[in-house]
């Protein structure tokens, strides 16, 4: 909590030397926009602070990379004095893509008025929805030129949902007050700064796999050109087409998966086999664990527990089936060929893999997600974590590290000083 209130006061005292208003629109095209990000210890997702209202405060919403929007607990706590409510059927519901009006009874939430838009907010971890008002408010943003964290740029009118709070209820980390969405709506997280700023329609992710001793960072902007300290790491990326559901969900395709260089069932061959089902590989910021449809499940299950002396393994821990002894096990390695046989390779080490349940047992984190999962892979933030991984959206496709931030003497902690900008 206190490196928390550390980087509030100076990002608030920065904000008085670097503070700019609409005419933020022409940054210049080296910078990039910075959010620190942190991983929640007991549900293991990844979470950021926005600065957000009038004046500023730090706001701690959800990482949710398919996320069409920003949502907010309107309902406690909520003041600000730049706080408005556009009009039904007004430029900004409109670009919202909203045609829902929404008129509060009298006795109504505190955020909650006549004649404006409706919006349908999401809780990513249940997939409970609740209609919600559409807002716009002020939203303040970390800027760098490198790794060298500079002040704060704002967008004075920010589209985002004010939801109800019983959104946030369930599944997600203590004390968060929203959820962030990076994905693909017209008014996503990136989106709207990309528009506003005049940034490339790019982000980068690298989130750390430690909790709370360190932040990771989520990049908007052109990193790879301009963060020079790490270009040999840019360099090394192998990038996969990106595509993106009807719900604006980031998927990538992977052909194959091989564990010590063993392959299992391909991955096309699933999908072609169970009806109505049509495959593809989600990644998400809303689940820990990977997880695979329930096929491709009991396929990895088997060729992976064939990669492990059978007298290590041990009676299951739910919500896991392959258990072991920990102690002296070397874990296979998993490769994801992308898009093609001969695609680029994500290459999954054991401890992206592996979950301690107790002292000396370890299982593999790997979920069954049933016959009809939303997605034939998910990749979790354990796949994603101390890993730069960028989303090109302009270029449609997603790069990945192909060597590990280890191996070069890094972490994601180490690509900005949050605590001493």
């Amino acid at each position: 909590m206190a490196s928390i209130l550390h980087f509030l006061v100076l990002s608030l005292s920065c904000s008085f030397l670097f503070l700019l208003s609409e005419s933020n629109n022409d940054m210049n095209p080296a910078y990039l926009l910075v959010l620190p990000t942190q991983k929640d210890a007991s549900t293991g997702l990844h979470w950021t602070n926005l600065l957000k209202r009038t004046p500023l405060v730090q706001v701690p919403v959800l990482v949710d990379l398919n996320g069409n929007q920003l949502w907010l607990n309107c309902e406690q706590h909520y003041s600000s004095k730049t706080y408005e409510a556009p009009f039904c059927h007004s430029a900004q519901c409109f670009r919202a893509d909203t045609h829902q009006c929404l008129s509060c009874p009298a006795a109504s939430r505190p955020r909650c008025h006549k004649n404006t838009c409706g919006l349908m907010a999401t809780n990513p971890v249940t997939q409970q929805n609740a209609l919600g008002e559409l807002g716009q408010d002020v939203l303040a943003i970390q800027i760098s030129l490198g790794t060298r964290l500079g002040g704060v740029f704002t967008v004075p009118h920010f589209l985002f949902s004010c939801a109800p709070s019983f959104l946030l209820q369930k599944g997600l980390p203590r004390n968060i007050q929203g959820v962030a969405g990076f994905g693909h709506g017209p008014i996503s997280l990136p989106n709207q700064l990309a528009s506003h700023f005049g940034l490339q329609r790019q982000f980068t992710t690298c989130l750390s796999r430690y909790s709370s001793s360190s932040n990771g960072a989520i990049i908007f902007g052109d990193a790879p050109n301009n963060l020079q300290e790490f270009h040999a790491i840019f360099q090394d990326l192998a990038y996969t087409p990106l595509t993106i559901t009807p719900q604006g969900e980031y998927n990538v395709r992977v052909n194959s998966i091989r564990i010590n260089q063993h392959t299992v069932t391909p991955v096309n061959k699933i999908a072609s086999t169970v009806v109505g089902y049509s495959g593809g590989t989600m990644i998400s910021t809303s689940t820990r664990h990977m997880v695979l449809q329930q096929s491709l499940y009991q396929s990895f299950i088997q060729v992976f527990a064939q990669q492990l002396p059978k007298q290590a393994q041990v009676k299951a821990v739910a919500p896991f089936e392959l258990c072991f002894h920990s102690k002296n096990i070397t874990y296979p390695g998993v490769e994801l060929v992308m898009d093609k046989p001969n695609g680029p390779v994500w290459r999954i080490s054991g401890e992206d893999l592996t979950v301690q349940t107790q002292p000396g047992v370890s299982c593999l984190a790997v979920v069954n997600g049933g016959m009809q999962p939303r997605a034939e892979i998910t990749l979790g933030t354990s796949q994603l974590e101390e890993n730069l991984v960028v989303f090109d959206l302009a270029r449609s496709r997603v790069g990945f590290s192909t060597s590990s931030l280890a191996s070069h003497g890094l972490k994601c902690a180490n690509l900005f000083n949050f605590v001493n900008a």
